[in-house]
């Protein structure tokens, strides 16, 4: 069976402080704190700068060493207008920043607009001959064009993982693609009002997705990364523990000053 590597979309929210974290916790002291809950975590900060160097040693130093880093590749690269290649030098410079995660480094996620549709395929063939064959890569594309056999076999030639996605409304097809999947929970974005309860039971979604990746994995897939988002149910923390134990997998509970009521 493969490895289950299951954490949240970033682990700084305020809405977390006393529920989560500890209320005399600092947050410089939320990633160690994290890190001895879950095993990885998708970055979303570097979606919106590229982070330095010293950061990127920071973030590396305050986890253990199994743990792994899954880092959101900046809008400035995904999101600029094409054509895509163009922005290839960009996307070296910024994998050179955060390799400086070492082996803590997991997987770099290309997050494409909707509006990138498979009509740039040979732009993007051309990106990804460019990029380092040493690193993994995901690719969320987002355009229902893409989802064709000539794209999985792109993404098979170049060693990409296809990313499935789950916005709660249609789930998108599960493509093995490469050694690993990549599963995002998202949800939609501004949907609850605050971040600190599951307001909406996610159970028979997460089960029906767990039962769905079990049979996709194929001898070829060492890892599962899972990374939940607050939008999807209301709470990272509390879906994405809620699917370590539908997995049987095993949950610390965090050192919760009140609990926050479910479902409501």
């Amino acid at each position: 069976m493969p490895r289950w590597r299951l954490g949240t979309v970033g682990f700084g929210y305020a809405d977390w402080n006393g529920l989560f974290y500890p209320p005399e916790l600092k947050s410089t002291g939320h990633l160690s704190y994290y890190a001895k809950h879950f095993d990885t975590v998708e970055l979303d900060t570097t979606f919106h700068a590229v982070p330095t160097a010293g950061r990127v040693e920071r973030w590396a130093s305050a986890v253990p060493d199994d743990f792994r880093f899954c880092v959101k590749t900046p809008k400035e690269i995904s999101h600029a207008p094409p054509p895509l290649s163009k922005r290839t030098g960009a996307m070296l410079e910024f994998l050179d920043v955060v390799r400086g995660f070492g082996a803590r480094l997991g997987v770099i996620l290309l997050q494409f607009p909707p509006s990138f549709d498979a009509g740039d395929a040979g732009e993007l063939e051309n990106f990804l001959k460019a990029l380092p064959t040493d690193l993994r890569y995901a690719l969320e594309l987002r355009h229902a064009s893409w989802n064709t056999d000539l794209t999985a076999a792109l993404l098979r030639e170049h060693r990409c993982c296809c990313v499935a996605g789950d916005y709660f409304d249609q789930p998108w097809d599960l493509r093995v693609t490469t050694d690993f999947l990549y599963v995002r929970w998202i949800g939609e974005h501004g949907r609850f009002p605050t971040l600190d309860r599951e307001r909406v039971d996610p159970t028979e979604r997460l089960e029906w997705w767990a039962q769905r990746l079990k049979q996709a994995a194929t001898p070829e897939v060492n890892t599962i990364w899972g990374l939940v988002n607050n939008d999807f149910s209301g709470y990272a923390v509390g879906t994405c523990n809620r699917l370590k134990r539908i997995l049987a997998l095993p949950v610390k509970e965090p050192q919760r000053p009140r609990q926050g009521e479910l479902f409501t």
